[in-house]
């Protein structure tokens, strides 16, 4: 049955809606005052009602618009993003019973079903659509970082829209933009955030070099970025890092470990810059403002909106009302326990009076039996001032099982003030850093120096072993 006590995102969106508030994408620039008094779905909004959608467009402006208008409207949105294998989306449209698919080209995967099919992309169709206000939507989204399929975790808007607070006076005007894809959690709170908050925002595109995208973001007054500290990282490897100047800078997904927030704090030395923790299922937990990586144990006994944490077994758990419902076509694989926390899988160690990431359980690389966390290990190589990145990863050992190595990307001695030195030379400097403060299994075995290093889509370091 549907439910009516509840706000839709076309509502929200459009309280106390000023003037010249706009989406803006690589090409396109659409206003809420135009999408307000019309449509990009058109005549077609009526017969989404009570419709299990799938979103799957190429570019995210598109998805954004849809959202806005279907929230409310359809009984299921599942946002899909980009790049996924045909048997994947075909997985999707049947565990998330999918009847209906908006897209901006025809996909082969739903050509030959029956399901009712929208094309459409950001142009706004001028006319009067009504946007009943008829369901509790449920929005569906994908799980990342995984090589099989994706799990769908099932939100509602407010669950989603839980960390967000409009008690801040808004800067005018405020313009927000992610580095993250807005299919994905991260970028899908960074969107709600700009449109619960009354600002415009500046949508990313993968095919972007981060310096074309850095330009696009402060020609269009960026005052509000988020992105993983490897986003971060490349825009402080970018010649146009000045071009964007933030008044606030937000980081989430990976460890924002001393050195990422120390070199942005001195960059943009005007920008209050946070740390958030969060994840598909979990939800926001918190936020690190006093510009320290880690967080303050005082957290653990915090009760704010509803949201618990402790620590069980090294790993974070959460409970809170933003947890997501639970996995569509998974129902035996739950997200909480019997007690409603999520364990995160995120390992934290007590260090005074302080906790700090450390890595995933998942990802710890065995070495003689003696655990190693890589995020751990690069957390101690970015503090080197001659290294801009660093990947620590496994290379199989017959003796040990495995040992440590890294790859990374070296800042060039110019830009630390300091005197060239070749690269034999500064992997040992690296290696007796790490020496320093490293037990002996942790530190690396060899030392890589590359160009770059890989950035999934979903904004974190792709880890593999090698």
């Amino acid at each position: 049955m549907p439910h009516l006590e509840f706000h839709s995102l076309w509502e929200l969106t459009y309280v106390g809606h000023p003037p010249g508030r706009f989406l803006a994408d690589r090409g396109v620039r659409v206003t809420l005052d135009e999408l307000r008094d019309g449509s990009i779905i058109g005549n077609h909004l009526e017969k989404l009602k009570g419709r299990n959608v799938l979103i799957a467009t190429s570019d995210q402006l598109t998805t954004a618009l849809a959202l806005i208008e279907l929230d409310g409207v359809a009984q299921r949105l599942v946002l899909c993003p980009p790049g996924l294998p045909s048997e994947h989306i075909s997985s999707i449209l049947d565990v998330a019973t999918i009847d209906a698919v908006i897209s901006d080209h025809l996909s082969p995967e739903t050509a030959a079903l029956n399901v009712e099919r929208i094309i459409c992309g950001p142009r706004v169709v001028s006319g009067s659509y009504e946007h009943s206000k008829s369901y509790e939507t449920e929005w569906v989204l994908l799980t990342s970082g995984t090589s099989g399929l994706p799990k769908l975790v099932s939100h509602t808007l407010s669950s989603l829209m839980g960390a967000i607070t409009n008690d801040e006076t808004p800067e005018v005007p405020t313009v927000w933009s992610t580095f993250y894809d807005i299919r994905r959690y991260g970028g899908l709170q960074i969107l709600l955030r700009a449109l619960l908050g009354q600002a415009s925002i500046v949508l990313s595109d993968a095919s972007e070099s981060v310096g074309d995208f850095l330009v696009r973001a402060g020609t269009n007054g960026v005052t509000r970025i988020s992105g993983t500290p490897s986003h971060w990282r490349r825009v402080l490897l970018s010649p146009m890092k000045h071009r964007i100047n933030p008044q606030y800078i937000r980081l989430s997904g990976e460890i924002a470990d001393q050195t990422i927030l120390d070199s942005l704090r001195t960059f943009y030395p005007s920008a209050k810059i946070s740390h958030a923790f969060a994840s598909t299922e979990a939800g926001v937990a918190f936020d690190v403002i006093d510009g320290f990586a880690g967080f303050p144990a005082s957290i653990i006994q915090r009760h704010e909106r509803g949201v618990e944490l402790k620590i069980e077994s090294g790993s974070l758990r959460i409970r809170s009302p933003r947890v997501a419902n639970g996995y569509l076509g998974n129902e035996g694989d739950r997200i909480a326990s019997d007690q409603g926390f999520v364990d995160t899988g995120d390992m934290v160690e007590l260090r005074g009076d302080r906790y700090y990431f450390v890595g995933r359980r998942g990802g710890v690389i065995n070495v003689g039996g003696m655990k190693v966390y890589p995020e751990d290990v690069e957390a101690v190589i970015n503090r080197h001032p001659r290294v801009r990145m660093s990947l620590v990863k496994a290379r199989r050992n017959s003796i040990v099982g495995a040992i440590v190595v890294a790859d990374v990307v070296a800042a060039p001695a110019s830009d630390i003030g300091g005197s060239p030195c070749d690269l034999k030379t500064l992997e040992t400097q690296i290696l007796e850093w790490c020496r320093e403060e490293l037990a002996p299994y942790k530190v690396p075995a060899a030392i890589r120096f590359v160009s770059s290093i890989n950035v999934g889509a979903s904004g974190k370091v792709a880890r593999a072993n090698v």
